[in-house]
């Protein structure tokens, strides 16, 4: 059986801890400072890397990933087939909403585990049921 993890983290989350200009950062640093077990998507990495990489550089986005690398009790959740066929019907679930392939896997996982916090900047990710950390 899968270890019990309390939250999902999102890539909002995740930047707005790292990039000290984000509205969100403070909020965020004090979450990081004690995290529970956290969970995420293969998806939500590659997007805060594309992210560094882009506003910042190559340094930057390495970072990144040192920093994902040494985040205790994190499960990232792959992506594969499976997932990208669960992702898309979530996608058409709630096509009524701009949902990113890494959103609609991150409600996916929200569901699947039962998850009941989702740490965020990104509203969409209530549609899973969690209650939204901002």
């Amino acid at each position: 059986m899968a270890a019990k993890t309390d939250c999902y983290v999102d890539t909002g989350a995740l930047i707005a801890f790292l990039d000290r200009s984000d509205s969100h950062h403070a909020r965020f640093r004090q979450l990081f400072s004690k995290p529970p077990a956290l969970a995420t998507s293969a998806l939500v990495i590659a997007e805060g890397h594309g992210w560094f990489l882009r506003r910042y550089d190559r340094l930057r986005a390495i970072q990144f990933l040192a920093f994902i690398a040494a985040l205790p009790r994190l499960a990232i959740h792959p992506f594969d087939t499976a997932a990208l066929a669960t992702a898309g019907a979530v996608v058409k679930k709630f096509s009524d909403h701009e949902l990113t392939l890494a959103d609609a896997h991150g409600i996916a996982i929200m569901s699947e585990r039962r998850m009941a916090v989702c740490w965020s900047t990104d509203r969409h990710l209530s549609l899973g049921g969690a209650s939204l950390v901002i």
